[in-house]
């Protein structure tokens, strides 16, 4: 049995209150399943449909169409059995700002009946850096405070399957290195996580299995292993102070100074770097590394999807 099964999820929602309108499909027949005790991946840009899938796994959301099940229970028909093997951080710093964390955390496990689990939380406050933190007032914390109380929340049932919606976005190196390690520790002893992050590289590192988002459709699923395999090429990475050539900057990815182009062979790095003297300028710290992740992500997100979805007009239809 799997940790969860995504079994034809269909989510489309009215562009109008009438419900006559336009409908726009978010999610279109997405369907994989996550074993238990496997760290996996969720991947796709801004608007591809991750926080609705979630959402939906969470009871926060309703599916239009298909199944969702958490250890074989269905997560609308069998709600709160569901909802018990999740924990699930959010995306949003959501608090309430008149308890201190270990009060945050007590009444955080009494929404699962559970009393008595001092020494748990204990260990949820060493492992997450919040023990000088235990009885400061909520609003006292700074943004990364709050987000390790947040999965300290998740975490303070034990659940079998962690959910986390984008943990590090903002944080800072210190958090993510101590969250990555309480998470992968957990994974280490059976628990199932499912991770979205813009952050690629840490998807490369952690996940065992990667499916990417586009447009509310799956259009990839493997081992991350196997998609970096699937790279087109390698690529040649350099720095410079002034505009590439209109030839190269079509196909470079460029942030700030750092100029990356894919490269297929000698031939082909060649011609990159005797364009660039050609123009007049200077390549700095030129190196070839290795295809990662966010280029086969890039790669992937490029391609154009087979019948693209698009607003359908369907009177009636309710989100």
């Amino acid at each position: 049995m799997p940790a969860i099964s995504f079994q034809s999820v269909c989510k489309t929602y009215s562009a109008t209150r009438s419900h006559t309108g336009p409908v726009v499909r978010a999610l279109d027949h997405v369907s994989f399943d996550i074993p238990q005790g496997e760290f996996f991946g969720l991947l796709g840009p801004n608007g591809a449909g991750k926080t609705t899938l979630i959402s939906i796994l969470a009871g926060l959301s309703r599916v239009t169409s298909g199944r969702v099940l958490v250890h074989g229970c269905d997560v609308v028909t069998d709600h709160a059995n569901a909802r018990r093997k999740l924990g699930v951080v959010p995306q949003e710093l959501v608090f309430d700002p008149f308890f201190t964390v270990r009060e945050a955390l007590r009444i955080q496990s009494g929404y699962f009946g559970i009393k008595h689990n001092d020494d748990w939380i204990d260990e949820l406050l060493v492992s997450l850096g919040l023990t000088d933190k235990a009885h400061a007032n909520m609003r006292q914390l700074s943004g990364g405070m709050k987000r390790r109380v947040l999965v300290a929340q998740a975490l303070v049932h034990k659940p079998q399957v962690i959910v986390l919606d984008e943990p590090t976005a903002g944080v800072d190196v210190e958090l993510r290195q101590t969250l990555w390690q309480f998470i992968a520790k957990l994974n280490k002893q059976g628990s199932t996580v499912l991770l979205t992050t813009h952050y690629l590289e840490e998807a490369e590192a952690l996940c065992s299995r990667v499916a990417m988002l586009k447009q509310g459709r799956v259009v990839a699923l493997d081992q991350t292993s196997a998609l970096l395999k699937t790279a087109s090429s390698n690529v040649l990475r350099f720095k410079i102070d002034s505009e590439l050539p209109a030839q190269l900057a079509a196909r470079a990815r460029i942030t700030g100074r750092i100029v990356q182009l894919p490269a297929n062979n000698a031939h082909e790095i060649e011609h990159y770097l005797a364009a660039i003297r050609e123009a007049g300028l200077v390549a700095e710290d030129v190196e070839i590394r290795r295809a990662d992740l966010e280029d086969v992500f890039l790669d992937v997100m490029a391609e154009k999807v087979v019948d693209e979805p698009v607003q359908i007009d369907l009177a009636g239809i309710v989100a």
